[in-house]
C-alpha cells in the first residue's frame, strides 16, 4: 500500500490536468501552427508556462486503483501484478484465468 499522500496528491493533478486541458490545447496549437508570427507563438509559449505545473498530463502517474502502487501497473485493468495476480486466482477479473500447469 502506497502512501496515501501520494494518491491523493496524483488524484489533485488529475484534476488540475482535466480542468486546464482545453486551455492548454488551445496555447499548444497556436505555439504549433506554422502560419502564426513568431510574436503570437512567443506569447502562446509564456502562456503555456503560467499554467500550473500540475495541470500537464505528463504530471500524471498510473496507479493500482486497489492499493495505490506505481509501478508494475497494467494498464488495461487498471491494476498492479500484486493485485492483478490475486483477483486472477479468485476468478474475479472476467475472461482471466491464471494459468496452473
Amino acid at each position: 500500500m502506497s502512501k496515501t499522500s501520494s494518491v491523493y496528491r496524483n488524484l489533485k493533478r488529475v484534476k488540475m490536468a482535466a480542468k486546464f486541458a482545453n486551455r492548454r490545447q488551445k496555447q499548444k496549437a497556436i505555439m504549433m501552427d506554422k502560419n502564426a508570427t513568431p510574436e503570437e507563438r512567443m506569447q502562446a509559449q509564456f502562456a503555456l508556462q503560467k499554467f500550473p505545473k500540475n495541470s500537464a498530463q505528463c504530471r500524471i502517474r498510473n496507479r493500482c486503483r486497489i492499493t495505490g502502487r506505481s509501478r508494475s501497473y497494467y494498464r488495461k485493468f487498471g491494476l498492479s501484478r500484486v493485485e492483478l495476480r490475486d483477483l486472477a486466482s479468485f476468478g474475479e477479473i472476467p475472461g482471466l484465468v491464471k494459468s496452473s500447469w
